[in-house]
């Protein structure tokens, strides 16, 4: 995922930024007079639902504000219409496309519409607006009009889930973002925000909505500041307790996720520092791309951990590269809390892992982390959750790294029945790991 995908020319957004703060603060005063969000209401389906669709993945035109506006669909394999989906919707970035986000630029299908489409597993509808000149102005609220028409247009042909819509994008697509949590929040379920700022105005902004914000401490294209104050809107209207969540120091290579407390049942606020500048996918330890963790976390977010699974996984084992052995499950024992070590490679059930978005799975459990835990901790087997303790990055590398605290799998010898842990990456051998 380099820089060019993300933000096209590097340079220009920061000029351009500026002006547009600029601007949409003067609209915006014109205007404005952990656990995953929670359904309020039952399962409503579209006015498409039991039709056949005559809209298919692609590009589409369609009439806004006097306009032709265009969007990418993504529609799952097998689409069915009497089936209920989920709907996300994808916005760019300054000077990105709509192409970006449905392609994934140079991490392809992995970081398509920032990683939630690989996490779907074919689950879900997924939409790439494209902006005006590749911004997000919504000048006289043409950008939320256009958002409007897109979904009627959708739901008419196509079976969505109104109770399931979701909004996401990065910096100007964040403020994107935003607006329509300022605007529709009757409309959307939640909205997660990569490192935005106020850019596209917030029309209304006092009603509730599921909100997530992303940010790096070390932002010097919109500051950390310009991110809490966006949250810190959905935190009065929410009702949650205000705090000063915890941040990762700079230098620490980490992230730091903050539930709020008190806030009003289906309506969280959650809040995500990294130490790290502007970008939609750092990885703890260095670096930015697709095995970011932020795509669990807001996957976990807006679904509450729910993938639908793999309907052919391909089973792998977990070979490490000092030992020559593979990880493998204790005595082949499913029960909750049963830990790993290596042993002799072999076929068993025991030694065969899945992968399911980043949980790896083995006997139909996950590989699982104590929650916060610290370095040396063993790793066990428990009931799939969803939570970031069982999510895992595997680095090119050959690391694997647990989402929540960023330490590495690891073994402490290279003897049959010797133990896996998770410890501070060194990146010895005893840390890499291969598919076998």
């Amino acid at each position: 995922m380099r820089k060019k995908h993300l933000l096209g020319r590097w340079w220009a957004p920061i000029a351009a930024i500026a002006l547009v703060l600029t601007g949409a603060s003067a609209a915006d005063a014109r205007q404005t007079t952990a656990p995953a969000p929670t359904n309020t209401g039952t399962l409503a389906a579209s006015p498409g639902c039991g039709k056949a669709p005559t809209l298919t993945s692609g590009t589409h035109t369609i009439q806004s504000g006097g306009q032709n506006r265009s969007f990418i669909l993504r529609l799952p394999d097998n689409y069915n219409s009497n089936t209920q989906y989920r709907l996300f919707f994808g916005y760019h970035w300054l000077n990105g496309t709509a192409n970006d986000v449905d392609s994934g630029g140079s991490d392809g299908y992995n970081w398509s519409y920032y990683g939630l489409r690989r996490l779907s597993n074919n689950g879900a509808i997924f939409v790439a607006p494209q902006g005006i000149n590749n911004g997000w102005p919504n000048s006289g609220g043409q950008d939320v009009a256009f958002t409007d028409a897109m979904l009627q247009r959708i739901e008419n042909d196509l079976c969505v889930d109104t109770t399931q819509r979701f909004a996401l994008g990065f910096s100007y697509g964040g403020g994107m973002s935003y607006s329509l949590a300022c605007s529709r929040a009757n409309v959307f379920r939640a909205v997660a925000v990569y490192s935005g700022a106020q850019l596209s105005g917030c029309s209304g902004g006092t009603q509730p909505i599921a909100y997530m914000g992303i940010h790096g401490i070390s932002d010097s294209v919109l500051n950390i500041s310009m991110g809490r104050s966006l949250r810190d809107t959905f935190v009065r209207n929410n009702g949650c307790t205000a705090q000063n969540p915890r941040e990762p120091a700079a230098g620490s290579r980490t992230h730091i996720t903050t539930t709020y407390s008190g806030c009003r049942s289906g309506y969280p606020v959650v809040w995500a520092a990294f130490d790290g500048g502007h970008t939609p996918g750092p990885i703890d330890g260095g670096g930015e791309g697709w095995r970011t963790w932020t795509s669990g976390e807001v996957w976990k977010f807006f679904t509450g951990g729910t993938t639908p699974p793999d309907p052919n996984p391909t089973a792998f084992r977990l070979r490490g590269e000092s030992s020559g052995r593979c990880a493998d499950v204790t005595g082949a024992n499913s029960a909750n809390g049963t830990q790993l070590i290596i042993w002799d490679c072999h076929t068993n059930s025991n030694q065969q892992f899945t992968q399911n978005g980043q949980a790896l799975q083995v006997l139909g459990k996950c590989l699982d982390a104590p929650n916060n835990a610290a370095s040396g901790s063993r790793v066990q087997i428990w009931d799939c959750h969803g939570g970031a303790n069982q999510q895992w990055n595997l680095t090119s590398t050959g690391t694997i790294t647990n989402a929540q605290t960023g330490l590495c799998l690891d073994v402490t010898g290279t003897a049959n029945n010797a133990a896996v842990n998770v410890t501070t990456c060194n990146g010895g051998a005893g840390q890499r790991w291969a598919k076998a």
